[in-house]
């Protein structure tokens, strides 16, 4: 994620780079928080976003006894989980995701089309699986959950999804996610629920727990903040190595349960669905010590947009979003779709209802969209 500023022309490059999954359950609550983050970053041009996909349900997982049993057990976990993220889920799943190849695949093959599409296509992608509880875990799957998004060029994205050279670059992420800094190997002093402790792998390696962010500088500096964390974390990494980079929020927390403040993780999270590998990692030089840097003015704190406007930008909320990212009143917009989920509605512009999945007559016997 870039934007075109003069104030940031003598500030030297930050990279972060967002370990994740589409079809991962502690990614999808870790949205409101992240699409914040985001928005306050919008105006700093030497600050890169990169997404890594590390596939969590992979190829060569060994397939369940019993797909019913796996499903309900699965089902399971997404509701225990949800009890912490808030975020919707969907009221029937239909199975477990046979494989995140796929959704994957069609996620970084949209980042050719520009950031906003990419940020729409892997937002109806987590929305598959989560709110309509059908998993994009097929290529036909994945390119009809996307279908419909503004400015894409499906045929497009069909032909590069399949590429050789969109391959080659998710198996670059599902290397890269295969090599964790040290520092998430053990987490501690973190009561969050999912502190993202490394996860380890079936051939006894160690990946990212997702999600993870990791921020660097060309000089080799980083810091990590694994699992599900409060907003005000991850300020905290960015600004060790960009000082005064963005402004601490006012408000605690920024909606999500208390947690310690650390940028270094904790203990170990909610066990992986059976079919996963969510796992601990290969070691990497620990980072040096942090150069002394001038303190850089930070942009106004991004203030809460008005529902309607932020509706209209980001396309579907969910209510932890609405409560978040928006001054909460009034709400809903006019016209605005209400989805239900079994923990909560989303809320869907009616630009967005027109062509979103959800609006389509489930043969799972899905409630009917609700204008307001």
């Amino acid at each position: 994620m870039t934007a075109d500023t003069d104030a940031d022309t003598d500030q030297p490059p930050l990279e972060i780079i967002e370990f994740t999954d589409p079809l991962c359950p502690w990614a999808w609550g870790s949205e409101p928080v992240f699409r914040r983050l985001r928005a306050a970053l919008t105006g700093h041009s030497h600050v890169r976003w990169r997404r890594a996909y590390c596939i969590l349900f992979d190829h060569d997982d060994d397939p369940a006894p019993d797909t019913a049993a796996e499903t309900a057990w699965y089902s399971r976990y997404v509701e225990d989980i949800s009890t912490h993220t808030h975020a919707p889920r969907a009221l029937r799943l239909s199975r477990v995701a046979a494989s995140s190849w796929p959704a994957s695949l069609v996620a970084k093959a949209a980042e050719a089309q520009g950031a906003q599409v990419a940020d729409r296509v892997l937002r109806r992608l987590r929305e598959s699986v989560f709110v309509l509880g059908e998993p994009a875990d097929t290529p036909e799957s994945a390119l009809a959950a996307v279908s419909g998004v503004p400015g894409l060029d499906v045929d497009r994205l069909a032909t590069d999804a399949a590429s050789p050279e969109v391959l080659a670059r998710v198996r670059a992420d599902h290397a890269e996610a295969r090599r964790p800094v040290d520092e998430v190997l053990s987490v501690q002093g973190c009561d969050s629920p999912h502190p993202g402790a490394a996860k380890e792998t079936p051939d006894g390696q160690h990946r990212y727990a997702l999600p993870t962010l990791l921020v660097r500088t060309a000089a080799g500096h980083r810091r990590a903040v694994p699992g599900w964390r409060p907003y005000e974390e991850y300020v905290s990494a960015i600004n060790e190595l960009g000082p005064g980079l963005l402004p601490m929020p006012t408000t605690p927390n920024s909606g999500l349960p208390p947690t310690p403040t650390t940028v270094n993780p904790g203990q170990p999270s909610a066990p992986p669905p059976p079919n996963s590998a969510n796992a601990p990692a290969p070691t990497t030089p620990a980072p040096g010590p942090l150069p002394t840097a001038p303190t850089q003015q930070p942009l106004p704190a991004p203030a809460p947009v008005d529902p309607t406007a932020a509706l209209a930008h980001y396309r579907t909320l969910t209510d932890p979003e609405r409560t978040l990212l928006t001054t909460g009143s009034p709400w809903p917009p006019p016209a605005a779709v209400r989805i239900d989920t079994a923990n909560g509605p989303l809320w869907l512009h009616p630009d967005e209802a027109a062509v979103h999945p959800a609006t389509i007559p489930s043969p799972l016997g899905a409630p009917p969209p609700v204008p307001h």
